[in-house]
């Protein structure tokens, strides 16, 4: 394991604007107006909060059959014998400093790699994950059964099912938990907005409610996302830059996390270090990102959309390869320091982190296409479109000098090599009798 020392707390507060002269009355003016509309924001969206609360947290005896968030929890069949001994067995550590895991989402694409590598060095790794349909679910089941094959069981459950984490966690002293639950992507966010505040928000407040009270607390790294950085037009992205300009639905419920980290840090004494992802790419990756449905649909001969910013800006992105990530994560477990609250009350002060997990170099979205075509040998059908205002950004750039710093994190694979990888992957697995999604 890492010896580094882990950072003791972060600091996320925006930079101050610049100092000019204005005439007093109207500066006093404006400040009344902002404060008011601060306020009004605020309130505002205490008041939408409660009606997402009250909507997925309502008892069931007053739930109609409309509420497809209160069914889905009990879709799940769970418990007895048998799946307690696969559940002990799966987190047995094997290795004489190992640490034992509950990976949530695990039959996801940063899940499954990360799962499979804690096991590989003798880690105890219990997975959990709801199976759901965002995009082809037999691939979440072929990853499933790729963990299995190496010992790693996962739970088919909502995070949102406290009895079963309270379960899950009377079964197994975790040391560690991983959450990299959530209703990912950005666009969808348009067509069902409601799963990303069930799974973002509320599913991150239902685990660190039962973590809080868990006797010893748990250590929680968990995936944020780049998407914090919104509007944010300073590059590269750096963790004490301002994130208050989400420019989507998604980016809002990332950055709610991490203001909800930061609660129940300072109360309850909980260690949490949050991971903002900066466009994870590789094999078993998920078929809703570009370079996945880019390839499918190149090799079909259909087009694909190019999308282009403001007078013909390039969109560029900092691609960063699961290999890569996966290192980022082990590390983050592997200094997170030990929460100090007991019986949901806070001892001392607890560590709090963030850390930016990217590749520094950023690519134009048409070299990546570029690179498809050779590896391919296909000639891209390319439509080019205005970038929609759907919540994409037209480019991302990591500061990664915390991460190399805290963690010695250092990604060592460019895209060339790790879309070669992919792709590789990708012939394979859909060559070998298995159906492109889409």
């Amino acid at each position: 394991m890492s010896q580094l020392k882990p950072m003791s707390h972060m600091d996320n507060i925006p930079s101050t604007p610049g100092k000019f002269k204005m005439d007093k009355n109207s500066y006093i003016h404006r400040l009344r107006w902002h404060f008011s509309l601060a306020k009004l924001t605020f309130w505002s969206l205490v008041f939408f909060g409660l009606i997402f609360l009250s909507f997925f947290f309502r008892s069931p005896s007053s739930s109609s059959s409309s509420d497809l968030s209160r069914r889905s929890l009990t879709t799940y069949n769970w418990g007895g014998a048998a799946w307690e001994k696969r559940v002990r067995t799966s987190a047995r550590i094997r290795s004489g400093h190992g640490m034992s895991v509950l990976v949530t989402g695990a039959s996801g694409f940063v899940g499954t790699h990360v799962s499979a590598a804690l096991k590989r060095r003798g880690d105890g790794v219990v997975g959990l994950d709801c199976f759901n349909d965002y995009y082809d679910p037999s691939l979440k089941r072929a990853r499933q059964a790729l963990l299995e094959r190496s010992g790693v069981f996962i739970v088919e459950g909502d995070i949102n099912d406290s009895e079963l984490l309270k379960k899950l966690f009377g079964l197994v002293s975790f040391t560690h938990v991983m959450h990299l639950a959530a209703q990912a992507g950005v666009r969808y966010a348009m067509e069902n907005p409601s799963s990303y505040v069930h799974s973002n928000i509320a599913g991150l407040v239902s685990l660190l409610e039962v973590c809080k009270s868990i006797d010893p607390q748990p250590a929680i790294v968990w995936a944020s996302s780049s998407s914090v950085y919104g509007l944010n037009t300073k590059v590269p992205f750096s963790e004490r830059d301002r994130t208050d300009q989400p420019a989507s639905l998604y980016a809002a419920t990332k950055k709610a996390g991490e203001e909800i980290a930061h609660t129940y840090n300072h109360i309850y004494g909980l260690s949490l270090t949050g991971l903002r992802f900066f466009t994870v790419y590789g094999p078993w990756g998920r078929p809703d990102m570009a370079y996945f449905f880019f390839t499918r649909d190149m090799l079909k001969g259909k087009s694909i959309p190019i999308f282009e910013g403001a007078n013909h800006g390039t969109v560029a992105r900092d691609f960063t390869y699961i290999d890569d990530i996966v290192k980022g994560c082990l590390a983050s477990l592997d200094t997170a320091e030990k929460s100090t609250g007991s019986g949901g009350k806070k001892k001392g002060p607890a560590q709090l982190r963030v850390f930016n997990l990217g590749n520094t170099s950023p690519v134009p979205v048409t070299d990546l296409v570029g690179i498809l075509e050779r590896l391919l040998k296909v000639k891209a059908k390319r439509n080019i479109m205005k970038l929609p205002r759907n919540g994409d950004v037209q480019f991302t750039h990591a500061n990664i000098s915390l991460a190399q710093r805290e963690l010695g994190y250092k990604p060592t694979t460019d895209l060339q090599t790790g879309l070669k990888k992919f792709v590789r992957w990708y012939l394979s697995y859909y060559s070998a009798g298995k159906k492109a999604s889409g």
